[in-house]
């Protein structure tokens, strides 16, 4: 508990009169840091011993930086100090930054310790702190980031924290002794946030709101009473509550996986904190000790009977799907690229934040130790049903198609439960914010300049993907959500390959594995799955055809026509309901001034009036309703870039 008025006027009494003459030199933020100091009883280096009452301000002593003479941060990390915080520090009203984490500071937090509302940035972690964190916390409305891992503090988690609108990173209270349900409230938390609430006691269902729904299942690891997504541990009155979760055993907590890792969970626990990633699911070797037992048994069996008729011996082939069907049941991680620096025990050991969700999964940012940053894909397999020599063969497939305008795929990990796609992060959002808005859009509205680099990008990415080999690979799937900014606003088509992976293994057979060439069959036309009907060439809306390049050709031009128009693509009410592609073509037809067809933000940029109108032409020659009349990828791409020229 925090000492009451009376307390901390004895305190300061006692330090006066053990230094009754030199003590009238120091500010008031001076006193407060020796009632620190008297209230730690070990201090091996001798940090504090420059701590003195015989200066004018503390600002030149060891852990303390001062602005204008009064203290701002106080960092005293991992310096084997014992004792505990004294509600003093509470008096420092300029402090911001108080970092005190892997020492051996126990007892409670002190309420009072939260009167110091400058604070942005606590850092308590490792140390032997117990009882409730105060609710008094809640006045710290400067706070961004919180970090009380590893200690001893229980009671529930503190409703107080979601009246914090300003936090921005993490806010850490893994590794404690917290108990009872999250409280809903913690929705309210900033989209930012990085939470992480792993290895408490924690029970119940995981709270559907907010931005609770963007923290991946790292944030509530090692809680074995908590149910629910992101967890793959359905609640017990029902079933999954979020058609992407899949019913697959439910995921190890970080400790498992650092032993998985061949790290030890107690020293991982002391050492530095960093946050496991359980999106890879532990995968029991006793199913593949089971499959080749039965496999061994069987061979037994049927040498015995002789050779009986009916009794297959196992052959060469037999025996390599057998071993590959052990490996995939292991586990395995594979670098498709040689220069490609990250492990598995990278992922294992990396914090993960939800980005994205579909039908084929959920997209996690990944940010690995050393500042690497990558984004993984956990597939939702769905209605398909992937082998391990056949998911290898696709996924490879995908790898081989390298493009500096497509999102490079780095490595994959396949399991019988668990299968993931690891590939660079995009770090600009997509063009389809950039176009229409959103909370997540971090570029301001596009120059005419940057739509037709954007565009000229796209086309050429997508020339690559049809001209990648003599087979004639397709997308499938182009929108503009597909479409991915870096810097500079580079575009990047993303998800290649990634509708044949989450619909297309349900139509392969061991005879299409055998007797075809696999690339060939995933990446070629299977029937559209999952692209938007908008962004869907006629001949695939109405009769159900298979995919062509022609169907890309059509979903390109829909995406251009997003570029110039800023429209969405299924038009609105200030269109009556027509589709982007029709309003732009009746606009035309009509002889509508250009001023009604535009971005309104081009409308400036009087001097591109005829690159414009040349774009204009190109998309609507891409959505012309008879595939045959469409161009090919080659002629678009050659033809936006002779738009610079004009």
């Amino acid at each position: 508990m925090g000492l009451n008025p009376l307390m901390a006027l004895v305190a300061f009494a006692a330090i006066h009169f053990l230094i009754p003459a030199a003590s009238h030199s120091l500010n008031s933020d001076g006193l407060a840091l020796l009632a620190l100091k008297s209230a730690i009883t070990t201090d091996p280096s001798d940090t504090l011993k420059t701590w003195s009452a015989s200066h004018r301000n503390p600002c030149r002593w060891v852990g303390v930086t001062c602005s204008d003479y009064r203290v701002t941060e106080l960092t005293l990390p991992s310096l084997g100090l014992t004792g505990y915080i004294p509600s003093e520090l509470g008096l420092l009203h300029s402090l911001q930054r108080l970092t005190l984490r892997n020492n051996t500071f126990s007892k409670t937090i002190p309420a009072r310790l939260f009167n110091a509302t400058s604070l942005t940035h606590i850092d308590l972690s490792r140390n032997h702190l117990a009882g409730p964190v105060p609710s008094q916390i809640n006045s710290l409305k400067c706070l961004t980031q919180l970090d009380l891992s590893s200690n001893h503090l229980n009671g529930s988690l503190p409703q107080s924290l979601s009246d914090l609108s300003l936090l921005a990173g993490t806010v850490n209270l893994s590794y404690n002794d917290f108990s009872g349900e999250i409280p809903p409230s913690y929705g309210a938390f900033p989209v930012k946030v990085s939470l992480d609430l792993r290895h408490n006691n924690l029970t119940g269902r995981i709270p559907q709101t907010g931005s609770l729904l963007n923290q991946g299942p790292t944030a509530f690891s090692g809680n074995p009473r908590l149910c629910g997504f992101p967890l793959q541990t359905p609640c017990p009155e029902a079933g999954p509550e979020n058609p992407l979760s899949v019913p697959n055993p439910k995921l190890p907590n970080g400790a498992d996986i650092a032993a998985e890792a061949g790290e030890d969970p107690e020293q991982r626990k002391q050492g530095t904190v960093t946050v496991a990633i359980p999106i890879i699911s532990g995968v029991s070797v006793l199913i593949a000790a089971v499959t080749v037992s039965v496999w061994i048994f069987n061979k037994k069996r049927s040498s015995s009977d002789g050779g009986r008729i009916g009794k297959p011996v196992p052959n060469k082939e037999d025996l390599e799907n057998v071993k590959a069907d052990e490996q995939g049941h292991k586990g395995k991680f594979v670098v498709l690229d040689e220069g490609f620096d990250l492990e598995l025990e990278d992922l294992l050991r990396a914090s993960a934040y939800v980005v994205g969700k579909s039908k084929g999964g959920i997209v996690y940012k990944v940010v690995c130790g050393g500042g690497a940053v990558v984004a993984v894909r956990r597939l939702s397999e769905s209605d398909a049903v992937w082998k391990f020599k056949e998911f290898v063969a696709a996924v490879e497939a995908i790898g081989r198609v390298q493009h500096p305008n497509l999102v490079r795929l780095r490595a994959y990990y396949y399991a019988s439960d668990e299968k993931l796609l690891v590939s660079d992060f995009i770090n600009n959002g997509s063009l389809y914010t950039a176009l229409h808005g959103g909370p997540s859009s971090p570029v301001p509205p596009l120059s005419w300049a940057s739509r037709l680099k954007i565009a000229q990008g796209i086309a050429r990415g997508l020339m690559h993907v049809h001209e990648n080999s003599p087979r004639r690979y397709v997308h499938s799937n182009v929108k503009s959500s597909k479409i991915l900014l870096g810097n500079d606003l580079h575009p990047y088509i993303s998800g290649f390959g990634m509708t044949h992976l989450i619909s297309g293994a349900s139509e392969l057979s061991h005879t299409t594995l055998k007797h075809q060439n696999l690339s060939h069959h995933i990446l070629k036309g299977l029937k559209v799955s999952g692209a938007s009907v908008v962004y869907s060439a006629p001949e695939i809306r109405f009769s159900g055809s298979k995919f062509t390049q022609k169907c890309d050709v059509y979903s390109f031009g829909i995406v251009l026509l997003e570029i110039l128009t800023g429209k969405m693509p299924d038009g609105g009410p200030e269109d009556n309901g027509d589709e982007l592609e029709s309003f732009v073509r009746k606009a035309f037809r009509e002889k509508c001034p250009m001023s009604d067809i535009i971005d309104p933000s081009l409308l400036h940029e009087v001097y591109a009036k005829k690159q414009v109108v040349a774009a204009f032409h190109i998309a609507l020659n891409c959505t012309e309703v008879d595939p045959e009349v469409r161009p090919r990828m080659r002629y678009v791409s050659e033809s936006l870039d002779r738009i610079n020229l004009q």
